[in-house]
């Protein structure tokens, strides 16, 4: 069993519920992002599973020089803010730089180091230095084993708030995939260990100037990883996925999350409980 990291009253890991971590790719506006986050918030709230809501300020690893990035640090934060004001709901930002992290931290409940970010050592350590909850997605270079480089550096400062995300490995040219092997070895190492359900789908620069993505995936893989004992799922969500400015192939549609969202909560009711025997 995985420790249990608390997230301003959402929590992963150990024998409590699925975290659910979702929210846009990257923030396009106030409206778009505040009627994701009231939706989700509802969605969740009626399931019975907690959530983190999950928006990006500045998206800096793009494909293209043209794409989308975001309003940027000062607006973003801004914006994450009044959601978690105003919905009571703990909010995540990814941080790419170290001189970002102190004024990102005072904003938000939880940071995220982005998967091609995840070896930089200093900019784990400041991370964990703030003593918030830092979710660490896993670079797609690299192996589950991995994983415990990363926990040993982030866990040097005393800080023990960490999580790790799965997102796919490289699988030759614009392509990734999921080895469901890597859940319980990642999961050895105590910490809480979340499903990045739609970066897995990710077809990355697959369009040329752009990302493709195969969202009708989604599910299975995410009934997939829940089975295999996940403490969380991560996903990005939009009310129209063909118009969104970032991943919109591989963003689950907000409509259909709610389906999706029962079904694994079903099957980790039944991979969380006790054994049944006969005599």
């Amino acid at each position: 069993m995985t420790r249990r990291i608390e997230i301003n009253g959402a929590g992963a890991g150990g024998d409590g519920p699925l975290l659910i971590i979702a929210g846009p790719c990257v923030i396009e506006n106030e409206d778009v992002t505040l009627y994701t986050a009231e939706k989700l918030k509802e969605i969740c709230a009626a399931i019975g599973l907690s959530l983190v809501f999950k928006s990006s300020y500045d998206k800096a690893n793009r494909t293209s020089l043209s794409s989308f990035r975001g309003p940027g640090i000062d607006r973003g934060l801004r914006i994450l803010s009044d959601i978690r004001n105003k919905l009571r709901i703990p909010v995540l930002s990814d941080v790419h730089t170290i001189d970002e992290i102190r004024h990102v931290s005072e904003v938000v409940d939880a940071l995220q180091i982005p998967a091609f970010l995840c070896r930089q050592t200093d900019l784990i350590i400041a991370a964990s230095n703030t003593g918030k909850p830092v979710n660490v997605k896993k670079g797609q270079f690299l192996a589950p084993w991995d994983i415990k480089n990363i926990i040993d550096k982030f866990i040097s400062t005393g800080n023990h708030r960490l999580l790790i995300t799965e997102r796919g490995s490289s699988f030759g040219y614009n392509n990734l995939v999921v080895d469901f092997r890597g859940f319980p070895v990642m999961r050895s190492f105590g910490y809480p260990v979340v499903f990045d359900v739609t970066h897995s789908l990710q077809l990355p620069g697959g369009q040329g100037s752009r990302s493709g993505g195969q969202r009708e995936f989604a599910e299975p893989l995410a009934r997939a990883a829940v089975a295999a004992g996940v403490d969380g799922l991560f996903m990005e969500v939009h009310p129209e996925p063909e118009k969104a400015l970032c991943d919109g192939p591989n963003m689950i549609r907000l409509a259909e999350v709610e389906k999706m969202l029962a079904a694994v909560k079903a099957i980790h009711r039944c991979t969380n409980s006790p054994a049944i025997t006969t005599g």
